[in-house]
Formats: C-alpha cells, structure tokens, sequence
C-alpha cells in the first residue's frame, strides 16, 4: 500500500452510514490526525454547511474535525462561479437549499430571478413548478446552467428519495441544455479540493464506498483511489468495471496509512 501524503474522503456509506457508526472510519480519521496527514471530507451534499457536517460527525459519530476538513458541493460551485464570473456577473437563480445558498453569498453572489447571469439547480425539497419555470425561462434567455451534482437518489429512512441529479435532468430536459455539473463523479469538485489541500495529484487518494460517484471521480480526475466496502458497491459489481480502483478493502482496519 502506499504511503498517501493527502486523503479525499466519502462522508455517508464510508465515515458512517445513515445514523450508524462505523468503528473502524473513527479509528482511520483518528490515525490520520495522530500523524498530522490533511484530508477533507469531499460531499455531494449541498444542504449542509460545513458547521452541520462537523456537528453531526461529532454528536452522532464521536469524529472530531474542523469545518477546514469539509468540502461540500456547495462550497465547490461557488468556488467554480466565482472564478469564471467577472464583478459585473454576481446575478444567480438558485434552485437549492440553505448550504447552497450561503455559499454563494459567502462568494458575493446576488442571488435574484432579475435576469440573473447563471442559474444553479441543487437539491430543494420544497422546489415548486414556479421555481424551475424561473430555471428555464432564464437559462432560455442565456444564463449558464450549473448543476451541483448529478444524484440520482439520495438514501432516506423512507427509500431512495430523488437527488440533486433529478432535478437538474429536469430543467436540462426542458431547456435542452447541458449543464456545468460540479459534484463527483465529474472532476470540478476534485480538481478545488486539490487546490486547497496543497499537495500534487500523485500524493492523493480518493475514498470511499460507492464506485459510480467516490471512485469515478478519482479515476475521471486522474488520482488514485481506495474502495471501501461499507456502503453502496460490493466486490461483485466491481469485478464487472473494465477501470479497477487503485486499491479495495473491506475495513479501514485493513488500510495502513
């Protein structure tokens, strides 16, 4: 195994799943910091500011890390808009929730349905119909479509609920556009967390459980990547993968660092 000098890491199915603890990833971020390795906790969620990630980690979970350690998609989108966007493009609809939302304020964006320069679609639970005519109608008139992540599902008590990704399929489906996507398993998100962690690609490992966004993502950024198998891929669907994760456990027990 090598020896990583900087971790990305899943939250949901690989540091905890659901409500459920997960022994051996509290033993795995508590050997990182013994030995002072940065990593950051790499989300698709974009509801959440880091503040809700490290309270939840650490009432729920018994992990104790800063809000430095959590990058959200969130976070990754308004980073993206405000190194693309000129002091005279701040104007953004947003289809999203609080995380969302704060984010781009934090970066000086104006979010308005004024002619707005971007819309951003993430995932709403109380989007309505108005709001994706709102989407539409100004992606229609030119604004450029960012979407935070392509989710499909998000897990619930209730079952697989509708992601993030759903939502943009909608407004990319009624407006025919393709949108900016930000979130794993596209590149953007990575490609920022790199810039913060300081460190070149050989020296980062991408983590965690599920093939199709943690590891995709690491394998489409060109870095290497650890499968663990707490969560949403077993070793059979991904025997069936033509591109292999760089290394695949079944604990973090099993992982030297």
């Amino acid at each position: 195994m090598s020896n990583y000098k900087g971790y990305f890491i899943d939250l949901d199915g690989t540091i905890y799943a659901g409500k459920k603890r997960i022994a051996a990833a509290k033993r795995f971020i508590e050997k990182l910091q013994a030995n002072n390795i940065p990593f950051l906790f790499v989300t698709n969620n974009t509801t959440k500011m880091p503040s809700d990630v490290v309270k939840n980690l650490a009432q729920n979970h018994d992990i104790h890390v800063s809000e430095s350690n959590v990058y959200t998609a969130g976070l990754a989108t308004a980073d993206y808009m405000d190194k693309i966007a000129s002091d005279s493009e701040r104007k953004v609809y947003v289809i999203g929730e609080q995380g969302l939302n704060t984010a781009l304020r934090n970066k000086q964006f104006n979010i308005t349905d004024d002619n707005p320069n971007y819309v951003v679609v993430g995932l709403d639970t109380d989007v309505t119909y108005d709001k994706f005519c709102t989407a539409v109608l100004a992606i229609q008139s030119g604004a450029t479509f960012i979407g935070t992540n392509p989710d499909t599902n998000i897990p619930n008590e209730k079952g697989m609920l509708p992601g993030a990704g759903s939502l943009v399929e909608l407004v990319k489906y009624a407006t025919q556009t393709e949108p900016i996507v930000i979130g794993k398993p596209k590149s953007i998100i990575l490609k920022n967390a790199l810039d913060i962690i300081g460190l070149e690609k050989q020296d980062v490992v991408m983590v965690g459980d599920n093939y199709m966004t943690d590891i995709s993502a690491g394998i489409n950024f060109g870095i290497d990547t650890l499968l663990v198998y707490t969560g949403v891929s077993t070793p059979e669907q991904v025997k069936q993968k033509n591109i292999k994760p760089t290394h695949e456990i079944d604990s973090f027990d099993n992982w030297q660092i």
